[in-house]
């Protein structure tokens, strides 16, 4: 018998037309014959598929004619032409041996707007809904739409929000669709409690966190949106703070943010276990890796017995053994820190063990939450890629690059399980914060240049490239004008070079005798010589220009009243026009632990310049700087910070112009103008010195009475230092030519303000000479945005 006949006979015997009726509401199955015995049809009827098209409808089910099918088949049926989104009611009968399918249409939206927002433009926001003109209109998407759009008015710090949704028919079953927004006011953070905390107050932990509370100039900074990652991101930046500074037992209990919805503020408590603080005990290294003994890596460890326990060091120290062991021909090495405790001393040996580690390798490196920046400029910082030796040391040395580049609040990179068991999947989860900063710098003299300021704006993380781009404009009341445009890519042709240029013009009228006008250009180049160390090398082309004012005469020479003109300044403007060509070599130390604030680590320079590839100046400088940072106290936050700083000059050829030789003042030596110490001409004019030296002290804390997270800082200070030596011709007279050291005492005031990082300090000089130029306030300001 066929397989029709055998089905009808069925009905037949059951009395029963087996049909689904579905609805939005829900499916009801009436068939309970064909649980018995699967079906066949041979046809396939669509009704009320105006717009979809009967072949969609087609498409979209598992039943085909001549193939038997169940109850199963037609449930799933149904559940696929609702997941279409275009149908109101699907019913799906049997008729004899044709499968008849029944639908509602959907009214398809014709355009969806937005009204009432404000702070999230339309374009942002139709990116967020998922319902999309001449799609269907559906009340479960946009119910979820509506949710997903408070999800975005949360992330910006508008929790009570308020969004509804109206509609207008076009004709044609058509709708317009309105997303209402009521944005409501922000919603703010009240109060950040801890919760069990002994050895830092509550002030000292609210500047480590990234969330902060809401203070009056809060809608500049943002940083007092809640939420749940930055939550987490906020347990995370708590637990390495203590890890590093001595405490391996410290954890988060619980972290709370409750809403009190009747003022639309967040109260956050974090609840916090210290534990006790730890010192190194006994430190060795353990190696199982045939040709490379423990006796060589020892060389390799940071940690110290005695020092306070930090967990970066143990970090750095299995760093450097996992790429000193790869360097061996061991990819796979593996250093694994065994930490000796002992609870009555409270210190903690480690033994770095050493072995061959499993092989693996990287399937792929899978890059998330980045909206701006390019997977590349992540990528790029890995020193592997697909294919290669898997490594976890290798492993956070990116993720330590990738916070240093200052582009995300948070960086976390994990691992997954490949399609192999040698197989890893590296995980990155980023967030782009913003990278663009405005800047402002001033200063007054009571001669020279009167007051001055300089505008800057900067972009470091350039259309998302990571390229660096800077742009300046300086003036004065004197008719001072300064213009500067640098530009850099840290990645060179695919490595890991720095290369960029610095356009550069500046010109003054403050001399009554004579216009200054300087241009030029700077190429450079940075290569990484180790993770701490950098060299960089330059070219740089000036062109000076010392042209005569309206005072000089008509003869080429100063007027009669114009004696007060020193010698080395009339030859100056009387060639009028000077080239200069040099190339330099700068050698960079830097371990700061944080580049905006520093509590521990040192910056170093040395530099090396060559004068004399064509043009006017022939000479050779050497100069250097070097500052310590040391964090004086845990508790009080007490930073102090020494620098010292030396160059010489010596001319290869004749003499040495004035703009050859060293000007040094405010910027080293607080209390005085920037080129206010040093060599002169009887009339007042710097020639600059050969030599120098400056050192300088310098202790900072949290201002008294503000709260700690307000990032307010007093300092103190001492500076002293000497220019001295003079190699410029036709300066015969010139005073200040020998070693006298001068000295200056002050205090200021840093502010890491929503406006940027401020600084104000006040110097007296209580060490000068007679002849130098001094500058007691000094005044800078640089902007995050």
């Amino acid at each position: 018998m066929k397989a029709g006949s055998r089905f009808l006979n069925a009905v037949s015997a059951f009395a029963l037309s087996a049909s689904v009726v579905a609805s939005g509401a829900g499916v009801l199955v009436l068939a309970s014959a064909l649980s018995a015995e699967a079906a066949v049809i041979r046809s396939v009827q669509v009704r009320g598929a105006q717009r979809t098209g009967e072949e969609a409808v087609r498409s979209n089910l598992t039943i085909r004619p001549g193939v038997s099918f169940s109850n199963n088949d037609i449930d799933e049926s149904v559940r696929k032409l609702y997941a279409t989104g275009y149908f109101s009611d699907v019913r799906i009968s049997v008729s004899g041996s044709a499968l008849v399918v029944t639908v509602n249409e959907n009214q398809l939206v014709n355009q969806v707007v937005f009204n009432g927002n404000r702070k999230i433009t339309d374009e942002k926001l139709q990116a967020v809904v998922q319902t999309q003109p001449l799609g269907p209109y559906s009340e479960t998407m946009i119910n979820a739409d509506i949710e997903r759009l408070r999800e975005a008015y949360r992330a910006i710090g508008r929790s009570d929000v308020e969004i509804t949704t109206q509609t207008a028919p076009v004709g044609q079953g058509r709708v317009n669709l309105a997303f209402v927004v009521n944005e409501g006011d922000r919603t703010k953070i009240a109060d950040i409690n801890f919760v069990g905390n002994q050895a830092y107050g509550d002030g000292r932990l609210k500047s480590v966190i990234i969330t902060k509370e809401s203070s009056p100039l809060s809608f500049l900074t943002r940083k007092d949106v809640y939420s749940e990652d930055k939550l987490r991101a906020d347990e995370e930046t708590l637990r390495q703070f203590y890890y590093n500074h001595g405490y391996p037992d410290f954890r988060v209990i619980s972290s709370e943010a409750v809403l009190d919805e009747a003022n639309n503020k967040y109260n956050i408590t974090f609840t916090v276990e210290e534990g006790q603080r730890y010192a190194y005990g006994g430190v060795g290294v353990e190696s199982t890796v045939e040709g490379v003994g423990s006796e060589e890596l020892q060389g390799l460890v940071e940690t110290r017995e005695g020092r306070t326990y930090d967990a970066r060091e143990v970090q750095k120290t299995m760093e450097a053994i996992s790429k000193r062991v790869a360097a061996k021909g061991y990819p796979f090495a593996r250093v694994t820190p065994r930490g000796d405790r002992n609870m009555e001393t409270h210190t903690i040996g480690v033994t770095y063990l050493v072995d061959q580690g499993e092989r693996a390798y990287v399937e792929r490196i899978e890059v998330r939450g980045n909206t701006r920046t390019r997977d590349y400029v992540i990528r790029r910082e890995f020193d592997f890629s697909e294919g290669d030796a898997f490594n976890q040391e290798m492993i956070s040395r990116a993720k330590r690059r990738l916070e240093a580049l200052g582009y995300f609040t948070t960086v976390n990179i994990s691992t997954a399980p490949g399609s192999a068991p040698d197989r890893v999947v590296v995980v990155v989860d980023v967030e782009d914060q913003s990278t663009g900063s405005f800047g402002i710098g001033a200063g007054y003299s009571a001669g020279g240049d009167g007051f001055m300021l300089e505008a800057s704006i900067e972009e470091k993380n350039f259309l998302g490239r990571g390229q660096f781009i800077r742009v300046a404009v300086g003036g004065g009341l004197e008719e001072a004008r300064s213009y500067n445009i640098s530009f850099t890519e840290p990645y060179f042709l695919g490595y890991r070079l720095a290369a960029g240029f610095d356009l550069f013009k500046s010109s003054t009228s403050s001399n009554e005798y004579y216009d200054y006008d300087e241009q030029g250009v700077t190429l450079r180049v940075t290569a990484p010589i180790t993770e701490d160390l950098a060299t960089t090398f330059r070219y740089t082309y000036k062109e000076i220009d010392y042209s005569p004012d309206g005072d000089w005469d008509d003869v080429g020479g100063p007027g009669p009243e114009d004696d007060n003109l020193s010698a080395p300044y009339r030859d100056l403007v009387e060639k009028g026009d000077f080239v200069q060509s040099t190339i330099s070599q700068t050698l960079t130390y830097n371990t700061l632990d944080n580049q905006t604030l520093a509590r521990e680590g040192i910056y170093a320079t040395l530099t090396h310049e060559y004068a004399g590839l064509g043009g006017d100046s022939e000479f050779y400088k050497i100069s250097g700087r070097a500052r310590y940072f040391h964090l004086l106290s845990t508790e009080a936050d007490l930073i102090g910070s020494v620098a010292v700083g030396a160059g010489h000059v010596v001319g290869t050829g004749s003499d040495l112009n004035v703009f050859d030789q060293f000007t040094i003042g405010g910027r080293q030596i607080r209390g005085f103008e920037n080129d206010g110490i040093g060599p002169r001409m009887p009339n007042g004019d710097a020639l600059g010195g050969t030599t120098y030296f400056t050192a300088s002290a310098e202790m900072s804390m949290p201002m008294p009475v503000f709260p700690e997270d307000f990032g307010l800082r007093a300092a103190v200070f001492a500076d002293a230092g000497t220019l001295y030596g003079n190699d410029v011709g036709n300066s015969a007279g010139a005073v200040g030519t020998d070693m006298s050291w001068r000295a200056s005492v002050g205090a200021g005031v840093m502010w890491a303000s929503p406006f940027g990082n401020i600084r104000f300090d006040y110097a007296i000089p209580v060490v000068k000479e007679d002849f130098d130029e001094t500058q007691e306030f000094r005044f800078s300001m640089a902007n995050q945005f």
